[in-house]
Parts: structure tokens; C-alpha cells; sequence
């Protein structure tokens, strides 16, 4: 309870430093329509005055998180519509990557990292070093261009960007054939990291004693390892996947740029060099209320898993 009571005040500082940092650079959206030749010095100060651009910060600031507490989050100046259906139209579609991506990292890294970890072969160990290498190495933007220059402009195997194929009903498999290029890139990135936790935990319990003693009563290495091994690995696994949120939006951000895909990332690509300020600031603070979200979740998980922490 002490932690729920605490997000109220930790999201008002959110805000605050977000707000700032949007408008800290020179210029504004009403400079954007400025660079048009038929826009008037008159024109642009009544738009200003139009968007309340023309009031100190700290006024469009009280304004702003006025309109907050009642759900109001402003009008998008490039849509003409309430930010908040700009956003919330976009927000599944990048749940739907996200989710996906993540069920990739998760059942591919742990799977990597057991396999490393259990198998005896130099091979398989060193082939794990170099996944975990080129995985943590290799930013998404490039492996991304890489991806659509092969499989699509050359092999044709996947489509070239978006959510569906225009003309055609959209259907499940049509969907899927979509999603799986750009959730294997974002996931890749994390297949590495969780491997090389997996393998890392699994190496230390190894060699504790009540693993050895699983082993003498006849379990094989992987037995004694996924029964009685696993179960340590999960706590810092766990820790990973709360801090890692905040990498997998904006990997996920650069993700929907490169494979033109709907999601709250592209949104917030546009709507930064537009300067559309409430789209901006809408999206961020979606972002920064599912890392602050998902931390709080990660202490209740601690608890079900560690049943000591929960009477700490």
C-alpha cells in the first residue's frame, strides 16, 4: 500500500521533468506552420493564442495537468482530435509487439541459456558467447534495415512494413506474417541478455549442495537444474524484466519506425517534428506510467516468489 500510495506523487514528478524537457528546445508547433510562406505573423500569434502557447510555462504546465485529473489531455495540433484517442488508438498495437518481443526474448533466452548452461560441449558454449555478443551489440535500427534489404526487398518472405496487406480483409495469419519480423528484431535484442543471466544463474547453483545431492539420487543434470536450479534463477530474472521495460518501448519506438508499424513509437516519432506538444506528452506519459506499473508489479512478484521478502 505504501508503494501504491507513492506512485500519485512519483507520476506528478514525471510530468513535471517531461513537460520541461518537451518544450525546453526553441521553436514551438506554431513554428512548424511558420515555414509555410502563406502563414501570416498575425495568422501564427492568433494559432498561438488559439493553443494557449502564448502563457508563461508554468501556466500551460497548471493547465495542462488541470485537464489531466479529468481525463482531458489536450487536442492534438496536427489531428484536430482529443490526444488521447490519438494515443489510445495506438497503444495496442504496440502492446502487440511488446508482448510479442518479449514472449520471444523470454522463451529464447531461457532456452539458450539452459541449453549453454547444461550442455558439456565447447561448441555450444562458444556458439553462446557469440549470440550473446552480436545480440547485445547489434543496435535494432541496423539489424532492422538488414532484415527488410534481405528478407523482403531481395527474398521476398516478408512483407515490407505495416499491420496487414492493403486490399485484403484483415484475418489472424495475415497479421502474424506481419508481426514476426519486427518482434523477432526487437526480441533479439533481449534474447541475449536473459541468456547469459539464465546460463550465469544455473552455472552458480551447479555446484551448491542441494543440487548435487538431486544428482546422487539418480535426476540428470537438466532434471536437477529445471526442478530444483531453476527456481533460484528466477528472482534476478525477474529484477531484469522490470528494468528492462524502459529499453523495450524505445527499442520498440525504433522498431515500429523502421517497419512502418501503427504503434505509439511511430506516433511519437511524427508527432516530435511536428512539435504536436499534447500527442508528445501523452505518449510519454503512457510510457512512463507502464515502467512505474510494471516496477510496482515486479516488487509483488518478489513476494510470491521469495516468500521472505514479503515479511521484510
Amino acid at each position: 500500500m505504501r508503494r501504491v500510495a507513492g506512485l500519485l506523487p512519483r507520476l506528478l514528478l514525471i510530468s513535471l521533468l517531461l513537460f520541461g524537457v518537451v518544450h525546453l528546445p526553441r521553436g514551438g508547433p506554431a513554428d512548424v506552420y511558420a515555414a509555410d510562406p502563406a502563414a501570416t505573423p498575425a495568422a501564427i500569434e492568433r494559432m498561438k493564442e488559439l493553443w494557449g502557447l502564448d502563457q508563461p510555462l508554468h501556466v500551460q504546465y497548471w493547465r495542462w495537468v488541470s485537464r489531466l485529473s479529468v481525463g482531458d489531455w489536450g487536442t492534438s495540433y496536427v489531428e484536430r482530435r482529443p490526444a488521447m484517442h490519438v494515443v489510445m488508438d495506438r497503444l495496442p498495437n504496440t502492446l502487440r509487439l511488446t508482448g510479442a518481443a518479449l514472449l520471444v526474448g523470454l522463451v529464447a533466452g531461457v532456452g539458450l541459456g539452459l541449453l549453454a548452461s547444461v550442455s558439456r560441449s565447447a561448441a555450444v558454449k562458444h556458439l553462446a558467447r557469440v549470440v550473446a555478443v552480436l545480440g547485445m551489440s547489434v543496435p535494432t535500427f541496423w539489424s532492422g534495415a538488414i532484415v527488410l534489404l534481405v528478407f523482403s526487398s531481395y527474398l521476398r518472405w516478408i512483407p515490407a512494413g505495416g499491420m496487414g496487406t492493403i486490399g485484403r480483409p484483415a484475418d489472424f495469419l495475415d497479421g502474424l506474417w506481419h508481426l514476426a519480423a519486427p518482434a523477432l528484431v526487437l526480441g533479439s535484442v533481449y534474447v541475449a541478455q536473459w541468456m547469459r543471466y539464465v546460463q550465469a544463474g544455473l552455472d552458480d547453483v551447479a555446484s551448491e549442495d542441494f543440487v548435487r545431492t538431486a544428482r546422487s539420487k539418480g535426476l540428470t543434470r537438466l532434471q536437477a537444474l529445471l526442478k530444483h536450479g531453476f527456481p533460484n534463477v528466477m528472482l534476478p530474472l525477474v529484477t531484469v524484466l522490470g528494468l528492462e521495460l524502459p529499453r523495450l518501448l524505445s527499442g520498440a519506438m525504433v522498431t515500429e519506425v523502421v517497419f512502418s508499424w501503427p504503434g505509439i513509437g511511430r506516433l511519437l516519432h511524427g508527432s516530435l517534428v511536428a512539435r504536436d506538444y499534447p500527442v508528445v506528452l501523452g505518449a510519454l506519459l503512457v510510457a512512463a506510467l507502464a515502467v512505474v506499473v510494471v516496477n510496482l508489479l515486479t516488487d509483488l512478484v518478489y513476494g510470491v516468489l521469495d516468500p521472505r521478502v514479503r515479511y521484510a
